[in-house]
């Protein structure tokens, strides 16, 4: 049958419509859904992945990871991961290498040093004992690393800090519970500063030395700054920290800190302090040896605050090390991370 025009009109009709709807599906190309904003961990373990081409990462002023790196291929990576990229003149390789040269020119008591991914340096900080020849050494070996160090005065002078969180007591001194653990057989323990395990075997929860708490097991300062007491009594271990208002914070697991992380500090002698995490992996040189891989906040302390609590949240983060300054003026602490004695002792967060 020989078509009409009104049958041809119509067919001309669907055919465009056709058209405009193949249109619509192929001329606009599909946009990818935005990633997930990446965790602290996530970015973390991006940068490692990336190797030299990164440089570290820290959160920025409104929480989100940044991920440094040293060319354009890689911050694509990092976008699609979503963090925020930011490009850099010094890989990860250079800065080892700037810290190297601290680690053989450098290591006097009253220094310690870490990586700032924002600057994209390695900053050596003097206390207040580092002057004279001991300072034109420390800034001979920053001369000598082409930009890549900075030098910073420190106020005070850096020292390791005895007790923290509940107080501890033992015949060498005073010192804090860090947080309770427990192993697989179900042994229950507490974790404290090396420097205070060092010091003592048996421990007690009054200054009477009266009520035993338990035996160490294992310590380990310098190097780190870790040791591990076993319970006389399981009863004695709780899952929480004091807060020092007559509350108790919960912990429920471990985590590791990170650049730009509120954090908050339980000691015996100055309570509950807050503050945030300025750098991680750091190494500090006190006067009885030198500690590697330490957490750097602006959380004051005192002594007396030693072996005890830093955590965000629920979370275990490390046990008070050392540092300057004080809780009148403000000061430096340095933690070691909680992660490393959960793991060596096989034992995890009550």
């Amino acid at each position: 049958m020989r078509p009409t025009r009104s049958s041809l009109r119509h067919a001309a009709a669907v055919a465009m419509a056709g058209t405009l709807v193949t249109g619509a599906l192929m001329g606009a190309p599909a946009q990818a859904a935005p990633a997930s904003p990446a965790s602290p961990d996530a970015a973390a373990s991006l940068a490692e992945r990336l190797g030299d081409r990164a440089a570290g990462t820290y959160a920025d002023a409104s929480g989100k990871m940044v991920v440094t790196v040293t060319d354009t291929a890689a911050a694509k990576q990092v976008r699609a991961a979503g963090a925020t990229p930011k490009l850099v003149t010094r890989g990860a390789a250079q800065l080892r290498s700037a810290t190297a040269e601290l680690e053989r020119s450098a290591k006097i008591p009253g220094t310690a040093w870490w990586t700032d991914a924002a600057t994209n340096q390695v900053v050596v900080s003097v206390d207040s004992t580092v002057t004279g020849a001991k300072l034109a050494r420390v800034k001979a070996a920053a001369a000598r690393t082409g930009g890549a160090v900075r030098v910073e005065a420190e106020a005070g002078v850096l020292s390791t800090r005895i007790s923290g969180g509940q107080a501890i007591y033992t015949g060498g001194g005073r010192c804090s519970l860090g947080f309770n653990v427990r192993n697989s057989a179900g042994q229950t323990f507490f974790l404290t500063a090396g420097h205070c395990t060092n010091i003592g075997s048996t421990w007690y929860s009054n200054s009477g030395q009266t009520s035993v708490l338990g035996t160490r097991t294992g310590t380990s300062f310098p190097g780190n700054d870790y040791g591990i007491v076993r319970h006389s009594n399981s009863a004695n271990a709780t899952g929480n920290v004091y807060l020092y208002n007559g509350s108790y914070q919960d912990v429920t697991g471990a985590a590791n800190a990170y650049v730009g992380q509120s954090v908050r500090r339980s000691g015996s002698t100055t309570g509950v302090k807050s503050g945030s995490v300025t750098a991680t992996n750091a190494t500090v040189n006190y006067a009885e040896g030198s500690v590697s891989g330490l957490i750097r906040t602006t959380v004051c302390a005192e002594p007396g605050d030693s072996g005890g609590s830093l955590f965000a949240g629920t979370s275990a983060l490390g046990l008070t090390s050392g540092g300057s300054g004080n809780c009148t003026s403000g000061g430096t602490t340095y933690f070691q991370p909680v992660t490393e004695p959960l793991s060596v002792y096989g034992v995890s967060i009550i």
